[in-house]
């Protein structure tokens, strides 16, 4: 993605997808924070294999996640297979917006895996941090979205090789 795109027009892209997701999907409003999500995380995380050479990861405070998921199923006491279902769901629908946004921006179609879950934090192997948006809502709950690039001197083909 960051051969086509400025890092900043890219951080708005993702920017604008996560909080209009979230709003809509989740009923839970995202802002802008400094602060790092707390220690009782579940990750999401996708490869694009096609079109742009880059992952995402969403790390989040399960709370953040359970209230999410919460608001979508409109019940309580939910199971952890609701949970990661949802996170999975959930992350679905982010990776498509922003791929959408991604076609819309540059004219190149971009393919992403299915969204893999874990509990605790997750780092891709062989990928390195381009950059972090970390957001907070109204009870100080905390995610990060994270933009992966392969590591230095590994594949740098860029997107238009594909």
């Amino acid at each position: 993605m960051n051969s086509v795109l400025t890092q900043e027009e890219l951080e708005r892209i993702l920017n604008q997808a996560v909080q209009d997701v979230t709003e809509r999907t989740a009923g839970v409003r995202l802002h802008p924070e400094d602060k790092s999500p707390g220690e009782d995380l579940c990750t999401v995380q996708i490869t694009f294999d096609k079109g742009f050479h880059t992952s995402l990861t969403l790390c989040a405070d399960t709370s953040l996640l359970y209230r999410m998921a919460c608001n979508t199923f409109h019940e309580e006491l939910l199971e952890p297979e609701d949970l990661e279902e949802f996170g999975k769901e959930y992350f679905n629908v982010l990776c498509g917006r922003i791929a959408g946004a991604m076609f819309q921006a540059t004219q190149i179609p971009a393919h992403f895996n299915p969204p893999v879950f874990y509990h605790g934090r997750y780092e891709p192997e062989g990928r390195e941090i381009q950059f972090v948006l970390t957001y907070s809502n109204e009870y100080n709950e905390g995610a990060q979205l994270i933009h992966h690039v392969p590591c230095t001197g590994e594949d740098e083909a860029s997107a238009e090789g594909n």
